[in-house]
């Protein structure tokens, strides 16, 4: 399937082997369950959960996931991601590893919460 032909997250699935289906699921099934109220969309052609603003993108590479929270997603959890290859807004989670639900679940959970801040923020202005 070529990538702007993509529309939704479940077509971007798809496209993969079930192998990385079963991680890319597993990755979407906790944000939702983190952020039920969240839109699912496709930006820069890769799955986007959207709360008053991006909230976390993720997409299948070779041998990782890329993860990414934004810089400030990146940069609030540094220590706890020692063990990744990271850059200033993505994190790596290696195909052969099994997903940091945890740390996952901190770092989505803080996004969240600056989103609506942000949010919250504009609308007294």
């Amino acid at each position: 399937m070529k990538a702007s032909a993509i529309a939704t997250v479940d077509e971007y699935i798809r496209q993969y082997p079930v192998p990385v289906q079963k991680r890319l699921k597993a990755l979407r099934a906790l944000i939702r369950k983190l952020v039920p109220e969240a839109q699912e969309k496709i930006s820069y052609l890769m799955p986007c959960f959207y709360l008053e603003g991006a909230l976390v993108y993720f997409g299948a590479h070779t041998r990782h996931i890329g993860f990414y929270p934004t810089a400030s997603g990146i940069a609030a959890f540094r220590a706890e991601l020692a063990g990744y290859e990271c850059s200033k807004g993505a994190i790596q989670l290696p195909m052969d590893r099994p997903l940091p639900t945890a740390l996952l679940t901190k770092i989505v959970r803080f996004r969240k919460s600056e989103n609506l801040a942000r949010a919250a923020a504009r609308k007294k202005k």
